[in-house]
């Protein structure tokens, strides 16, 4: 059986983003694969264990019995040392030894993926030992692909795929979660209005409209009368909501029209992933 209906997007989008980057890193010369990446502590190598790690899991697969160094700095949480056990097991593997494993967990994985025939809400294991709907965690892997895709094209200088199937899927998600980081987490007040115009090859205008208890919705239409304006890229919004990089960093390509103070604090609170 096929996937279900539900289920096909977020699959399509993995795929695409999964190939990309096996294109990318099938060429790469031993010493490229210890690149820094904008995900913080991870190189090109980390980043490809990672894929590899977590669509073992999706699989199925135990995961590694592996003691983690004490001076991995970045690791500062539990669901980091999570993830970071998939990635130190592999970090002196070679490039063909990566490779190789990485062309064939894509192959299982799209064996699994043809072969679908749960339901979208069955439960199905997620980090730190808790459970997921399946739905959820076909979504979660093809936004997560295709970040990984992007920290990868940025250490290679290799842009692309801004607007592929998995950049939707990131833009939903990153959209999913904004009232929160506006109402609750940059503190914008009662009756207020905030609005993000992204342009580029991923295009919005949404409106964060915070009501009389504090509490956010979002919309496509546009306010008469914002509490602040915030205009950007789709590049650089993806890369402050992923926590790639800081607002100052990348200041002078945001336009902020009303109240600043407020707008500089949603951007100090606008990295939303782990």
């Amino acid at each position: 059986m096929t996937v279900h209906p539900s289920l096909q997007t977020y699959a399509d989008a993995w795929a695409h983003s999964v190939e990309a980057i096996s294109e990318l890193v099938q060429p790469l010369a031993e010493g490229e694969w210890n690149r820094a990446t904008p995900c913080p502590g991870w190189s090109v190598r980390d980043i490809v264990s990672h894929v590899i790690g977590m669509e073992c899991e999706m699989l199925g697969d135990p995961r590694p019995i592996h003691t983690l160094p004490r001076d991995l700095y970045h690791v500062r949480s539990e669901f980091a040392r999570y993830m970071e056990m998939q990635v130190d097991v592999r970090r002196h593997h070679t490039a063909p030894e990566m490779t190789a494993e990485l062309e064939y967990t894509i192959i299982r994985r799209n064996r699994q993926l043809r072969n679908e025939n749960r339901a979208p809400d069955t439960l199905v294991r997620a980090p730190l030992g808790t459970e997921q709907t399946l739905e959820l965690a076909y979504r979660m892997r093809a936004f997560d692909i295709w970040a990984h895709e992007q920290d990868l094209r940025t250490a290679l200088n290799r842009p692309g795929n801004l607007d592929s199937p998995g950049a939707l899927v990131a833009r939903d998600n990153f959209l999913a979660v904004l009232p929160r980081v506006v109402a609750k987490d940059a503190g914008a007040p009662p009756h207020s209005a905030v609005v993000f115009d992204v342009h580029g090859p991923v295009e919005f205008l949404r409106t964060v409209r915070v009501d009389a208890d504090g509490r956010g919705t979002i919309d496509g239409a546009p306010s008469l009368g914002p509490a602040a304006t915030l205009a950007l890229d789709w590049e650089t919004y993806f890369r402050l909501a992923a926590g790639r990089v800081r607002p100052a960093a990348v200041a002078d390509r945001i336009k902020i029209e009303g109240n600043t103070d407020l707008a500089g604090a949603i951007l100090d609170s606008f990295a939303v992933t782990p």
